[in-house]
């Protein structure tokens, strides 16, 4: 089992054990806020599952079927995960709909308060560690599913913070108000789970800064060669696809052209994480003259 799956797997238990006290926390205050804190937290276990699934299938090599991999096998899972969350929050409008319009007293508030403060913590310790293995492994669905659990933890706050409010002020109404509040909240970061996952399933190119240190590293390596154009990206899930032109003499003989290339290969995978290098080799005639310069 990859590093990548282990981490989706201990979330997946993570999770069961957050869902479980704040459905505690619930039943024994009847609050819709922590009612709707609860539901996201439903949500939490399912994506990790389905993400534990994903990085299954994106860990699988190549094969004739796949011959690029299985990588973006996470941005379907980071999507899903993401309409999961669009769900759970217009369910939560609905409950704080009929809340506003029939707020209740809530039950034993302090001790309910207290369980959800422990889940809240339980759950911060673990978005952030996720954040970090995330980062590491790069991997969009842990990257998901930490910005999931995160933008559950700021939720939770709020929950704490506006049940503090009903028992300071004896005001019913705000704990449906609270809970419509955590809806518009989640929905947020369901759209953007949906909309940055929708965004590597379209092959968007790597970001600014490590496109400018790609070609960094086609410079400083391309000795031999007369410029390098046509440097284009796009990520898979953890890996980068990188291919570009790499214009050399015409008198250059495949032997020396293909050891520059070998060179340059080596020099980028080393140097970006995943990097999987295309250069296609062509003579000194085809120089645009606004290519990379070689160093």
């Amino acid at each position: 089992m990859t590093g990548t799956e282990k981490a989706a797997l201990a979330s997946a238990a993570v999770g069961v054990l957050v869902t479980a006290l704040k459905f505690t926390a619930y039943w024994l205050t009847g609050s819709l806020a922590l009612y709707s804190d609860a539901l996201e937290s439903i949500i939490n276990v399912v994506a990790a599952a389905c993400a534990f699934l994903a990085v299954r299938v994106a860990a699988q090599p190549a094969d004739e079927d796949h011959p690029y991999g299985h990588h973006k096998a996470e941005y379907f899972s980071a999507v899903i995960e993401g309409a999961l969350v669009i769900v759970a929050a217009l369910l939560i409008l609905r409950e704080a709909y009929f809340g506003i319009l029939d707020p209740k007293p809530l039950d034993a508030p302090a001790l309910g308060l207290a369980v959800n403060g422990v889940a809240t913590v339980v759950n911060a310790v673990w978005a952030l560690l996720l954040f970090r293995r995330g980062r590491r492994l790069r991997s969009p669905a842990l990257m998901a599913d930490a910005r999931h659990i995160f933008a559950d933890v700021v939720t939770s706050v709020g929950v704490l913070a506006g049940l503090g409010l009903v028992l300071a002020t004896g005001t019913l109404v705000l704990d449906p108000i609270v809970a419509g509040l955590v809806a518009l909240n989640i929905l947020w970061s369901g759209w953007t789970m949906v909309r940055d996952s929708v965004n590597g399933l379209m092959d968007q190119a790597a970001s600014p800064e490590m496109v400018s240190r790609i070609r960094g590293l086609i410079s400083a390596h391309s000795e031999g060669a007369l410029e390098a154009h046509d440097v284009r990206t796009r990520h898979a899930g953890s890996a980068t696809f990188i291919d570009f032109h790499l214009v050399v003499p015409g008198e250059m003989t495949v032997f020396e052209s293909h050891a520059i290339c070998d060179r340059l290969e080596g020099v980028i995978e080393a140097e970006i994480e995943g990097a999987v290098v295309v250069i296609h080799v062509e003579p000194g005639d085809q120089a645009k003259g606004r290519g990379v310069p070689v160093i």
